[in-house]
Protein backbone atom coordinates (compact mmCIF):
# COMPACT_ATOMS: atom_id res chain seq x y z
CA UNK A 1 0.00 0.00 0.00
CA UNK A 2 1.31 3.46 -0.92
CA UNK A 3 1.84 6.14 1.69
CA UNK A 4 -1.32 7.94 0.57
CA UNK A 5 -3.36 4.78 1.21
CA UNK A 6 -3.68 3.85 -2.46
CA UNK A 7 -3.22 0.25 -3.56
CA UNK A 8 -1.94 -1.11 -6.84
CA UNK A 9 -3.60 -4.17 -8.32
CA UNK A 10 -2.39 -6.45 -11.08
CA UNK A 11 -5.31 -7.01 -13.45
CA UNK A 12 -4.24 -9.25 -16.29
CA UNK A 13 -1.10 -7.63 -17.63
CA UNK A 14 -2.11 -4.16 -16.40
CA UNK A 15 -1.44 -2.39 -13.13
CA UNK A 16 -4.34 -0.29 -11.88
CA UNK A 17 -3.93 2.10 -8.98
CA UNK A 18 -6.89 2.40 -6.60
CA UNK A 19 -6.97 5.61 -4.59
CA UNK A 20 -9.09 6.01 -1.44
CA UNK A 21 -9.69 2.24 -1.19
CA UNK A 22 -11.27 2.54 2.26
CA UNK A 23 -13.88 5.10 1.26
CA UNK A 24 -17.31 3.72 2.17
CA UNK A 25 -19.44 3.46 -0.95
CA UNK A 26 -22.38 1.43 0.40
CA UNK A 27 -23.51 2.61 3.84
CA UNK A 28 -25.95 -0.25 4.54
CA UNK A 29 -23.07 -2.63 5.32
CA UNK A 30 -20.08 -0.34 5.22
CA UNK A 31 -18.67 -1.76 1.98
CA UNK A 32 -15.85 0.24 0.46
CA UNK A 33 -14.44 1.20 -2.90
CA UNK A 34 -11.95 -1.66 -2.60
CA UNK A 35 -14.79 -4.07 -1.82
CA UNK A 36 -16.41 -2.91 -5.06
CA UNK A 37 -13.20 -3.53 -7.00
CA UNK A 38 -12.88 -7.00 -5.50
CA UNK A 39 -16.46 -7.78 -6.44
CA UNK A 40 -15.86 -6.91 -10.10
CA UNK A 41 -12.65 -8.94 -10.10
CA UNK A 42 -14.60 -11.94 -8.77
CA UNK A 43 -17.10 -11.82 -11.68
CA UNK A 44 -14.52 -10.76 -14.25
CA UNK A 45 -15.49 -13.09 -17.09
CA UNK A 46 -19.16 -12.21 -16.67
CA UNK A 47 -18.85 -8.44 -16.56
CA UNK A 48 -16.44 -8.36 -19.51
CA UNK A 49 -18.79 -10.58 -21.55
CA UNK A 50 -21.70 -8.26 -20.74
CA UNK A 51 -19.80 -5.11 -21.76
CA UNK A 52 -17.45 -6.34 -24.46
CA UNK A 53 -17.10 -4.01 -27.48
CA UNK A 54 -20.10 -1.90 -26.45
CA UNK A 55 -20.18 1.88 -25.92
CA UNK A 56 -20.67 2.20 -22.19
CA UNK A 57 -22.04 5.03 -20.09
CA UNK A 58 -20.70 5.15 -16.55
CA UNK A 59 -22.75 6.01 -13.47
CA UNK A 60 -20.20 7.46 -11.08
CA UNK A 61 -20.58 8.18 -7.35
CA UNK A 62 -17.44 10.11 -6.30
CA UNK A 63 -18.47 10.18 -2.64
CA UNK A 64 -20.27 6.84 -2.52
CA UNK A 65 -23.88 6.06 -3.36
CA UNK A 66 -25.22 8.41 -0.68
CA UNK A 67 -23.69 11.33 -2.57
CA UNK A 68 -23.94 12.89 -6.00
CA UNK A 69 -24.50 10.69 -9.05
CA UNK A 70 -22.67 11.58 -12.26
CA UNK A 71 -23.71 10.23 -15.66
CA UNK A 72 -20.53 10.10 -17.72
CA UNK A 73 -20.45 9.34 -21.41
CA UNK A 74 -17.05 10.73 -22.35
CA UNK A 75 -13.85 9.08 -21.22
CA UNK A 76 -11.94 11.87 -19.42
CA UNK A 77 -8.58 13.27 -20.41
CA UNK A 78 -5.76 11.50 -18.66
CA UNK A 79 -7.15 8.01 -19.13
CA UNK A 80 -4.41 5.37 -19.58
CA UNK A 81 -3.28 4.93 -23.20
CA UNK A 82 -4.31 1.27 -23.24
CA UNK A 83 -7.96 2.08 -22.48
CA UNK A 84 -10.14 1.46 -25.52
CA UNK A 85 -12.97 3.73 -26.60
CA UNK A 86 -15.59 3.96 -29.33
CA UNK A 87 -16.99 7.09 -30.96
CA UNK A 88 -20.75 7.55 -30.84
CA UNK A 89 -22.56 10.43 -32.50
CA UNK A 90 -25.56 12.38 -31.27
CA UNK A 91 -26.91 14.00 -34.47
CA UNK A 92 -29.77 15.76 -32.72
CA UNK A 93 -27.29 17.77 -30.66
CA UNK A 94 -24.50 17.89 -33.29
CA UNK A 95 -22.17 16.25 -30.80
CA UNK A 96 -20.16 13.11 -30.39
CA UNK A 97 -18.42 11.32 -27.54
CA UNK A 98 -15.72 8.74 -27.11
CA UNK A 99 -17.20 6.27 -24.65
CA UNK A 100 -15.50 3.47 -22.77
CA UNK A 101 -15.33 0.25 -24.81
CA UNK A 102 -14.47 -2.65 -22.52
CA UNK A 103 -12.25 -5.34 -24.01
CA UNK A 104 -10.52 -6.52 -20.81
CA UNK A 105 -11.12 -6.60 -17.07
CA UNK A 106 -8.57 -3.87 -16.38
CA UNK A 107 -10.91 -1.40 -18.14
CA UNK A 108 -13.64 -2.24 -15.64
CA UNK A 109 -11.30 -1.81 -12.67
CA UNK A 110 -10.04 1.51 -14.08
CA UNK A 111 -13.66 2.69 -14.28
CA UNK A 112 -14.23 1.73 -10.64
CA UNK A 113 -11.10 3.67 -9.72
CA UNK A 114 -12.86 6.61 -11.40
CA UNK A 115 -15.76 6.02 -8.93
CA UNK A 116 -17.98 4.07 -11.32
CA UNK A 117 -20.54 1.85 -9.61
CA UNK A 118 -22.95 1.11 -12.49
CA UNK A 119 -22.12 0.12 -16.08
CA UNK A 120 -24.74 0.97 -18.70
CA UNK A 121 -23.77 -0.37 -22.14
CA UNK A 122 -25.46 0.23 -25.47
CA UNK A 123 -27.21 -2.72 -27.10
CA UNK A 124 -24.92 -2.37 -30.13
CA UNK A 125 -21.20 -2.95 -30.56
CA UNK A 126 -18.47 -0.77 -31.98
CA UNK A 127 -18.28 -2.74 -35.25
CA UNK A 128 -21.58 -0.99 -36.12
CA UNK A 129 -22.98 1.14 -33.35
CA UNK A 130 -26.14 1.87 -35.37
CA UNK A 131 -27.30 -1.76 -35.63
CA UNK A 132 -28.07 -3.42 -32.29
CA UNK A 133 -27.22 -7.06 -31.66
CA UNK A 134 -29.21 -7.20 -28.42
CA UNK A 135 -32.96 -6.93 -27.81
CA UNK A 136 -33.81 -6.01 -24.24
CA UNK A 137 -37.05 -6.91 -22.49
CA UNK A 138 -37.44 -4.71 -19.41
CA UNK A 139 -40.09 -5.74 -16.90
CA UNK A 140 -40.61 -2.51 -14.98
CA UNK A 141 -43.13 -2.67 -12.11
CA UNK A 142 -45.08 0.43 -11.21
CA UNK A 143 -44.95 1.64 -7.56
CA UNK A 144 -47.71 -0.66 -6.26
CA UNK A 145 -46.80 -3.69 -8.39
CA UNK A 146 -45.21 -6.46 -6.33
CA UNK A 147 -42.42 -8.79 -7.37
CA UNK A 148 -44.80 -11.73 -7.52
CA UNK A 149 -46.36 -10.00 -10.54
CA UNK A 150 -42.90 -9.66 -12.08
CA UNK A 151 -42.43 -13.41 -11.63
CA UNK A 152 -45.74 -14.24 -13.31
CA UNK A 153 -45.10 -11.92 -16.24
CA UNK A 154 -41.61 -13.34 -16.67
CA UNK A 155 -43.19 -16.74 -17.24
CA UNK A 156 -45.44 -15.21 -19.93
CA UNK A 157 -42.35 -13.67 -21.56
CA UNK A 158 -40.69 -17.09 -21.53
CA UNK A 159 -43.78 -18.66 -23.09
CA UNK A 160 -43.86 -16.17 -25.97
CA UNK A 161 -40.12 -16.48 -26.57
CA UNK A 162 -40.47 -20.27 -26.71
CA UNK A 163 -43.22 -19.95 -29.31
CA UNK A 164 -40.94 -17.70 -31.36
CA UNK A 165 -38.14 -20.27 -31.10
CA UNK A 166 -35.96 -17.69 -29.34
CA UNK A 167 -33.70 -18.13 -26.30
CA UNK A 168 -33.90 -15.36 -23.71
CA UNK A 169 -31.39 -14.78 -20.93
CA UNK A 170 -33.02 -13.46 -17.73
CA UNK A 171 -31.45 -11.43 -14.94
CA UNK A 172 -32.61 -9.42 -11.98
CA UNK A 173 -32.48 -5.69 -12.52
CA UNK A 174 -30.83 -5.04 -9.20
CA UNK A 175 -33.99 -3.17 -8.26
CA UNK A 176 -37.64 -4.18 -8.35
CA UNK A 177 -37.82 -5.54 -11.88
CA UNK A 178 -36.32 -8.07 -14.22
CA UNK A 179 -34.58 -7.99 -17.60
CA UNK A 180 -34.42 -10.56 -20.37
CA UNK A 181 -31.81 -10.23 -23.13
CA UNK A 182 -31.94 -11.80 -26.59
CA UNK A 183 -29.08 -11.80 -29.08
CA UNK A 184 -30.29 -10.69 -32.51
CA UNK A 185 -28.78 -10.46 -35.95
CA UNK A 186 -27.32 -6.93 -36.34
CA UNK A 187 -29.45 -6.24 -39.42
CA UNK A 188 -31.86 -3.64 -38.12
CA UNK A 189 -31.48 -0.05 -36.92
CA UNK A 190 -32.65 1.07 -33.49
CA UNK A 191 -36.08 2.20 -34.67
CA UNK A 192 -36.90 -1.25 -36.04
CA UNK A 193 -35.57 -3.06 -32.97
CA UNK A 194 -37.72 -0.80 -30.78
CA UNK A 195 -40.72 -1.49 -33.03
CA UNK A 196 -40.17 -5.25 -32.74
CA UNK A 197 -39.82 -4.93 -28.97
CA UNK A 198 -43.09 -2.99 -28.82
CA UNK A 199 -44.86 -5.72 -30.79
CA UNK A 200 -43.54 -8.32 -28.34
CA UNK A 201 -44.68 -6.18 -25.39
CA UNK A 202 -48.16 -5.91 -26.91
CA UNK A 203 -48.35 -9.71 -27.18
CA UNK A 204 -47.36 -10.11 -23.52
CA UNK A 205 -50.00 -7.52 -22.61
CA UNK A 206 -52.66 -9.45 -24.56
CA UNK A 207 -51.84 -12.60 -22.60
CA UNK A 208 -51.75 -10.92 -19.18
CA UNK A 209 -54.11 -7.93 -19.54
CA UNK A 210 -54.80 -7.63 -15.83
CA UNK A 211 -51.12 -7.31 -14.93
CA UNK A 212 -49.28 -5.83 -17.92
CA UNK A 213 -49.43 -2.43 -19.57
CA UNK A 214 -47.72 -0.93 -22.59
CA UNK A 215 -49.22 2.52 -21.97
CA UNK A 216 -46.49 4.96 -22.88
CA UNK A 217 -47.08 7.91 -20.51
CA UNK A 218 -46.27 7.06 -16.93
CA UNK A 219 -49.03 9.30 -15.58
CA UNK A 220 -51.57 7.22 -17.50
CA UNK A 221 -50.43 3.84 -16.14
CA UNK A 222 -52.22 1.97 -13.38
CA UNK A 223 -49.76 1.98 -10.42
CA UNK A 224 -50.48 -1.71 -9.74
CA UNK A 225 -49.42 -2.83 -13.23
CA UNK A 226 -46.16 -3.95 -14.76
CA UNK A 227 -44.85 -1.92 -17.71
CA UNK A 228 -42.98 -3.80 -20.43
CA UNK A 229 -40.59 -1.00 -21.34
CA UNK A 230 -39.88 -1.52 -25.03
CA UNK A 231 -38.31 1.94 -25.25
CA UNK A 232 -35.15 0.59 -23.64
CA UNK A 233 -34.31 -0.49 -27.19
CA UNK A 234 -34.28 3.08 -28.51
CA UNK A 235 -30.98 4.63 -29.56
CA UNK A 236 -28.80 5.84 -26.67
CA UNK A 237 -31.08 4.24 -24.06
CA UNK A 238 -29.19 2.03 -21.65
CA UNK A 239 -29.85 -0.14 -18.63
CA UNK A 240 -27.49 -1.70 -16.10
CA UNK A 241 -25.58 -4.64 -17.54
CA UNK A 242 -25.46 -8.15 -16.23
CA UNK A 243 -23.23 -8.17 -13.12
CA UNK A 244 -23.44 -4.39 -12.75
CA UNK A 245 -23.74 -3.23 -9.18
CA UNK A 246 -26.54 -0.74 -8.55
CA UNK A 247 -26.06 2.61 -6.87
CA UNK A 248 -28.05 1.80 -3.73
CA UNK A 249 -26.89 1.47 -0.11
CA UNK A 250 -27.39 -2.32 -0.11
CA UNK A 251 -25.04 -2.82 -3.11
CA UNK A 252 -27.46 -5.01 -5.05
CA UNK A 253 -26.34 -6.59 -8.32
CA UNK A 254 -28.14 -7.11 -11.61
CA UNK A 255 -27.68 -10.87 -11.51
CA UNK A 256 -28.10 -13.49 -14.25
CA UNK A 257 -30.52 -16.24 -13.26
CA UNK A 258 -32.03 -19.33 -14.88
CA UNK A 259 -35.66 -19.56 -15.89
CA UNK A 260 -36.07 -22.21 -13.20
CA UNK A 261 -35.11 -19.64 -10.56
CA UNK A 262 -37.82 -17.13 -11.46
CA UNK A 263 -40.19 -18.23 -8.68
CA UNK A 264 -37.55 -18.33 -5.97
CA UNK A 265 -35.03 -15.57 -6.62
CA UNK A 266 -34.96 -12.72 -4.10
CA UNK A 267 -33.33 -9.77 -5.87
CA UNK A 268 -32.40 -7.99 -2.64
CA UNK A 269 -30.28 -10.98 -1.67
CA UNK A 270 -28.12 -10.62 -4.79
CA UNK A 271 -25.38 -8.24 -3.63
CA UNK A 272 -21.64 -7.74 -3.91
CA UNK A 273 -21.36 -9.86 -0.76
CA UNK A 274 -23.28 -12.86 -2.14
CA UNK A 275 -22.89 -12.90 -5.93
CA UNK A 276 -19.14 -13.80 -5.90
CA UNK A 277 -19.85 -17.16 -4.23
CA UNK A 278 -22.75 -17.74 -6.60
CA UNK A 279 -20.50 -16.97 -9.57
CA UNK A 280 -17.78 -19.27 -8.26
CA UNK A 281 -20.30 -22.10 -7.92
CA UNK A 282 -22.35 -21.61 -11.09
CA UNK A 283 -20.08 -19.67 -13.42
CA UNK A 284 -21.54 -17.10 -15.78
CA UNK A 285 -25.13 -18.12 -16.47
CA UNK A 286 -25.02 -15.89 -19.58
CA UNK A 287 -21.94 -17.65 -20.95
CA UNK A 288 -23.78 -18.96 -23.99
CA UNK A 289 -25.58 -15.74 -24.87
CA UNK A 290 -23.48 -15.10 -27.98
CA UNK A 291 -23.87 -18.59 -29.41
CA UNK A 292 -27.00 -17.85 -31.47
CA UNK A 293 -28.38 -14.64 -32.94
CA UNK A 294 -32.08 -14.52 -33.81
CA UNK A 295 -34.17 -12.79 -36.45
CA UNK A 296 -36.75 -10.09 -35.72
CA UNK A 297 -38.77 -10.80 -38.87
CA UNK A 298 -41.73 -12.41 -37.08
CA UNK A 299 -41.92 -9.59 -34.54
CA UNK A 300 -41.79 -6.99 -37.31
CA UNK A 301 -44.69 -8.81 -39.00
CA UNK A 302 -46.56 -8.52 -35.70
CA UNK A 303 -45.72 -4.81 -35.64
CA UNK A 304 -47.21 -4.42 -39.13
CA UNK A 305 -50.28 -6.36 -38.01
CA UNK A 306 -50.73 -4.09 -34.99
CA UNK A 307 -50.12 -0.90 -36.99
CA UNK A 308 -47.12 0.15 -34.92
CA UNK A 309 -45.02 3.06 -36.14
Amino acid sequence: MAKDGAVELEVGHRTVRISNPDRVYFPARGETKLDLVRYYLSVGDGIVRALRERPCMLHRFPSGVAGEKVHQKRVPHGAPPWLETVRVDFPRYHRHAYELCVTELASVVWAVQMSTVEFHPWNSRRADTERPDEWRIDLDPMPRCGFDTVRRVAHVVHEVLDELGVVGWPKTSGGNGMHVYVRIEPRWEFSEVRRAAQAFAREVERRAPDEVTTTWWRKDRDPTMLFVDYNQNARDHTIASAYSVRGVPEATVSTPITWDEIDDVEPRECTIATVPDRFAALGDLHEGIDDTAYSLETLLEWADRDGLD
